[in-house]
């Protein structure tokens, strides 16, 4: 049972982990900040800093394991083969993106891709692995096990982070929010199942590699 205290803790971490990333970039987008390496970072650090509260809020303030948002040691193994199968399971949701994009000429909005594509290769570096992890951790891990405690409806544990993930890729047009709410959904259906956060965060880091590997290419 969570007591008054906590939950009120947990409304609040509810509240970083669903909103702190889409607040974020819209601030930026409102403010027109131009997408330089050294605002990127800046961004990044900002989530980082989120996140870093977060982390506290479990600690500190739920007084919770990392068992409780799926960070626990992980069996190498059954995370391995996990990894493979959802990594698959993701390329699938991509395919099907694409198809439904292209069959239902879905516009596409602005793409920060090409501005990216020219930043050092270490600044994206640091992007992807700290907002693969700050992803994960908000939308799957934390969101997910909070909600699904104070609701217990799994339906709504799941669905609301993923609704919130999806929309939050307005700026890449319906083509972008369709990509973002099916490979969501893969990771989501994962991190139910398993409960382990390590899949999925490392099915977004090779994703995200994946892109910046043909980015650069």
């Amino acid at each position: 049972m969570i007591t008054l205290p906590v939950r009120r803790w947990t409304i609040v971490g509810l509240l970083v982990a669903l909103f702190s990333g889409p607040l974020v970039s819209a601030l930026f987008a409102v403010l027109r900040i131009p997408l330089t390496p050294r605002n990127v970072l800046f961004q990044t650090a900002i989530l980082f800093a989120c996140a870093a509260l977060l982390l506290f809020i479990i600690r500190r303030k739920e007084r919770l394991g990392w068992d409780s948002v799926g960070l626990q040691r992980p069996p190498l193994g059954n995370t391995a083969i996990w990894v493979v199968v959802t990594f698959v399971g993701v390329l699938v949701a991509l395919a099907m993106a694409f198809a439904l994009i292209k069959l239902f000429h879905l516009p596409v909005g602005s793409s920060d891709f090409q501005a990216l594509e020219a930043f050092p290769t270490w600044v994206l570096l640091v992007v992807i692995i700290v907002a693969g992890f700050i992803e994960e951790l908000f939308c799957r891990g934390y969101a997910i096990e909070r909600l699904q405690s104070l609701t217990g409806s799994l339906i709504l544990a799941a669905g609301i982070p993923l609704f919130i993930f999806a929309v939050s890729h307005y700026r890449q047009g319906w083509a972008g929010i369709i990509v973002a709410l099916l490979t969501g959904a893969v990771l989501t259906a994962v991190y139910i199942y398993k409960r382990n956060l390590w899949v999925t965060i490392t099915v977004h880091y090779v994703v995200d590699f994946i892109f910046l590997f043909a980015a650069k290419h």
